[in-house]
């Protein structure tokens, strides 16, 4: 069974910054591929960034640049560095494990299990 806990959302102005923590627990994370995903009320999941389990990182476009994911293999857990916030990166962010799949410029969202999540409010 593998289980994640999601941590460090907050609610922060336009422009600032949150690092979100994936901590895993009863597996290795390094032996997996990752993926951040984010959901809003009324919206869809939506794919955020990935990083597989032989290191490739991948963006989805509205974000590259602005966030940057990592693996600390000691920790057993993944990050995600959330830079230049914009109310439309609002919602509740998941971590799962899944091979990254990109399609036009976009991570997709793994279907499966996930943990509770994290909630990223960016709001005046």
């Amino acid at each position: 069974q593998l289980q994640f806990v999601e941590s460090g959302g907050g609610l922060v102005q336009p422009g600032g910054s949150l690092r979100l923590s994936c901590a895993a627990s009863g597996f290795t994370l390094e032996r997996y591929s990752i993926t951040w995903f984010r959901q809003a009320p009324g919206k869809e999941r939506e794919g955020v960034s990935c990083i597989s389990n032989s290191g490739n990182i991948f963006y989805t476009d509205s974000v590259k640049g602005r966030f940057r994911i990592s693996r600390d293999n000691v920790e057993n857990t993944v990050y995600l560095q959330m830079n230049t916030l914009k109310p439309e990166d609002t919602g509740v962010y998941y971590c799962a494990a899944g091979a990254c799949t990109i399609v036009g410029g976009t991570v997709s969202a793994p279907f499966g299990s996930w943990g509770q999540g994290t909630q990223v409010t960016v709001s005046s």
